[in-house]
């Protein structure tokens, strides 16, 4: 009797690793393609605690190989720029490395050289019996066409906001809090190298803006725009007109443009899954939770779940111990929900400018203002941006 895992992404696949390092069975199950999921577009930065807990289970050799290492950001606003040098005040820092390349990383690890079962493009997935003892997973395989189904001790769903697992639990057997913040992201990738050594973030009364290296030829760059915008709206030229005026300041380097590869608006709300289990079915990363990538919290929430629910899968399959199994939800929603009140804090100050209210404008620049001027306010910001103290 395996675990069955749901989903191939960070979550799924770090999950895996914990379980087959202990001997523990496990499938995995995933939608998309091997190709589709080793190249989709997604976060790029990982917190220390979650590189060095990679790092411990075997899992961070090509990062720390390849990632960049970041130590501080820069506000820009008013025509001025304020570096914020967090890793000095917290003594830890961001490591950049994109989503795809850890997959493709855990994918080769967990498939190419462990032999791990990594079922592709299965379709109709389906759970069965998850208040029991014996849940299982069916689905249809992409080359026969027949109806599979793997009997478990338990089932990860690990298949992001839109997978079966999320609306399986969201279909009354459990509460979803939404927060929606009313504004959109259009989320920019271009082929041009980085135009700052660290993360960016323009405060503009036309909108907010951000700059994120992805490597040394690619850089993500964010432009608030109305919900629901189309990014045909926002041709090569309007593109670059407007974050080299939201990101102007004093003293800033000039931007490097380049051929934009990626253009998709991201309407920005957050959700809660709770409890992030039901029966013998537990979710993990988006499926139990989304963060809009306002403080980049969405892939080291996912790794933090998968490695507390791993652990706790393990101490039941090699002991039948249950106590993990049973505090999962409540030991991962402490971080989930401090995660979720930084990042609506976070957004507050980068919004306010371009909020159209004077009060917000007026509160949020106060709260740069102390950010930037009181040594306590800087701690706890630092901290709470590296995810330092998360779970306390």
């Amino acid at each position: 009797m395996a675990v069955v895992v749901v989903g191939a992404g960070p979550a799924g696949l770090t999950l895996a690793h914990v379980l087959r390092a202990a001997s523990v069975d496990c499938v995995v199950l995933e939608a998309e393609s091997r190709e589709f999921i080793e190249r989709r577009p997604r976060a790029g930065f990982l917190e220390e605690w979650a590189v060095r807990a990679l790092a411990e289970r075997g899992l961070a050799g090509p990062l720390l190989e390849r990632a960049q290492v970041h130590t501080e950001c820069e506000f820009r606003g008013a025509g001025e720029c304020h570096r914020f040098r967090y890793a000095e005040i917290s003594g830890h820092r961001h490591f950049v490395y994109p989503q795809p390349l850890l997959v493709t990383d855990l994918v080769r690890a967990y498939a190419d050289r462990a032999g791990g079962d990594i079922r592709f493009g299965v379709r109709d997935v389906a759970l069965h019996d998850t208040d029991t003892d014996r849940p299982a997973v069916s689905y249809t395989d992409p080359e026969t066409g027949e109806r599979q189904r793997v009997d478990g001790v338990a089932v990860a769903g690990c298949d992001g906001a839109r997978g079966v697992t999320r609306a399986f639990v969201g279909d009354g057997r459990a509460s979803v809090a939404r927060h929606d913040y009313g504004i959109g992201w259009l989320a920019l990738l271009a082929e041009a190298p980085p135009s700052s050594d660290c993360v960016v973030f323009g405060l503009h009364p036309r909108g907010f803006a951000a700059h994120m290296a992805r490597s040394p030829q690619v850089t993500r760059y964010y432009l608030e725009c109305p919900p629901g915008d189309d990014p045909d709206n926002w041709p090569h030229a309007r593109v670059w007109s407007e974050l080299r005026a939201r990101l102007a300041a004093a003293g800033a380097p000039p931007l490097t443009e380049g051929r934009l590869i990626e253009k998709r608006v991201l309407d920005m709300h957050n959700y809660v899954v709770e409890p992030m289990a039901y029966g013998r079915l537990y979710l993990a990363g988006d499926a139990a939770h989304l963060a809009a990538p306002i403080a980049a919290k969405g892939m080291n929430l996912a790794l933090h779940d998968a490695l507390l629910l791993g652990d706790a899968l393990v101490s039941f399959c090699t002991t039948g111990d249950e106590r993990g199994l049973r505090g999962y939800s409540a030991a991962a929603l402490r971080r989930v929900w401090q995660y979720q009140e930084f990042s609506q804090w976070f957004s507050e100050v980068l919004h306010g400018a371009s909020s159209g209210d004077p009060f917000k404008a007026g509160t949020a620049a106060a709260r740069l203002r102390r950010l930037l001027g009181s040594p306590t306010a800087a701690a706890a910001f630092a901290d709470l941006y590296i995810g330092k103290e998360a779970d306390s």
